[in-house]
């Protein structure tokens, strides 16, 4: 009795199409990953570099009818931009947001600003700054 192989003899018939599918795969997955990181470090880049004004939240303080907000400005000389600042109340509805405009030749800026609210706000968040 002789079994029969279920195998072709090597170098007979070339490469298998299963051979051909993962060496595709692994060509296609390479160029994507290459891709792929070549995208996060351009974002990163610009996100980094490009971002020619930026700011911290110190501190704020609430009132009945407004947010005291003590933010420090980081920006470029001679860059314009602004700063947007938002209050919410107690239940998360947003009761305040305005716009803090930054310019001059000062590369640092400490300043207190007074964010106007339609009831008590709770708390006060920096939204973000962007140069004009």
């Amino acid at each position: 009795m002789s079994t029969s192989s279920t195998r072709l003899p090597e170098g007979r018939y070339g490469r298998s199409s299963d051979q051909r599918a993962d060496r595709t795969l692994r060509v296609v997955g390479g160029v994507l990953a290459v891709l792929f990181t070549a995208l996060i470090g351009w974002f990163g880049y610009h996100y980094v570099a490009q971002n020619e004004i930026s700011a911290e939240l110190i501190r704020f303080d609430t009132g009945q009818d407004a947010v005291k907000v003590h933010l420090e400005v980081h920006k470029d000389a001679g860059v314009v931009g602004y700063c947007t600042v938002r209050s919410q109340s107690s239940d998360g509805a947003e009761v305040g947001r305005a716009d803090f405009r930054f310019d001059g030749d000062a590369t640092r800026i400490d300043q207190v600003v007074t964010l106007r609210t339609t009831s008590p706000g709770t708390s006060a968040e920096l939204v973000g700054c962007h140069a004009e």
